[in-house]
């Protein structure tokens, strides 16, 4: 394991926000002027993430749905989706950016809400819930999840995982010894110690979570995920 990991440790004790220096947009229906304010305010700031110097070379993007609604509830935001695939990428070249989500066909809002997602830059890859005697809904991807960040690994250098389940550990730790970079992004008060012991880069979203939530003039809306659990 190299030093990034003593440095994520100790960053993510101190009350010091991450900021971003490049924020370069890929092709995503955002306001063009809003949008060139955030990038001369993000400009700006001199710190960028966590290893800012990294040499990140293709990333691949692998986002937990649930998991990272449930990290957005806990913070009181909405996530801005095309907010945030700007700030992953950064100045890097995507390869592929996964969005793994249970599904509830019935759901209109949340259909309109991955049809925007389709056309917007991700990749969604979904499960239809199952629905418990509780009234929760359930639906566990963590299997295809893991099955992808091990598949493309010979094609990306950098993995961007934003998920805090430790199930995703020796995944993350296999794709590590082939030589590819790992960054971690999810809540720390939900993110598993053997996930963030196995990556090169650890970012608590509460660091950076003014850089991706949602405003009231975002033209697209969340889904329905409140009877959903982890």
């Amino acid at each position: 394991m190299n030093q990034n990991k003593n440095i994520v440790k100790k960053t993510s004790q101190t009350s010091h926000p991450i900021k971003v220096q490049q924020y370069n947009s890929p092709s995503l229906s955002m306001n063009e002027d809003k949008h060139n304010e955030e990038i001369d305010f993000l400009e700006d700031n001199q710190e960028m993430f966590l290893d800012r110097n990294a040499n990140r070379g293709r990333v691949a993007i692998f986002i937990d749905g649930s998991n990272l609604f449930y990290a957005a509830l806990q913070l009181g935001i909405e996530i801005d989706y095309a907010k945030l695939l700007v700030l992953l990428i950064r100045d890097s070249r995507l390869l592929r950016a996964f969005f793994y989500t249970g599904v509830d066909r019935t759901n209109d809002k949340q259909q309109g809400f991955l049809l925007w997602m389709r056309r917007n830059g991700y990749r969604l890859v979904t499960k239809d819930v199952v629905q418990f005697p509780d009234g929760s809904k359930k639906a566990n991807l963590d299997v295809e999840i893991a099955v992808d960040i091990l598949n493309l690994a010979p094609y990306y250098d950098t993995a961007i995982l934003v998920s805090g389940d430790g199930d995703l550990a020796y995944a993350i730790n296999t794709v590590s010894y082939k030589g590819v970079r790992v960054e971690v992004l999810s809540l720390r008060s939900m993110t598993s110690d053997s996930l963030i012991n196995v990556a090169d880069c650890f970012i608590d979203i509460d660091s950076i979570k003014q850089y991706i939530q949602k405003d009231s003039q975002s033209e697209y809306c969340y889904p329905e995920l409140s009877n959903f659990r982890i």
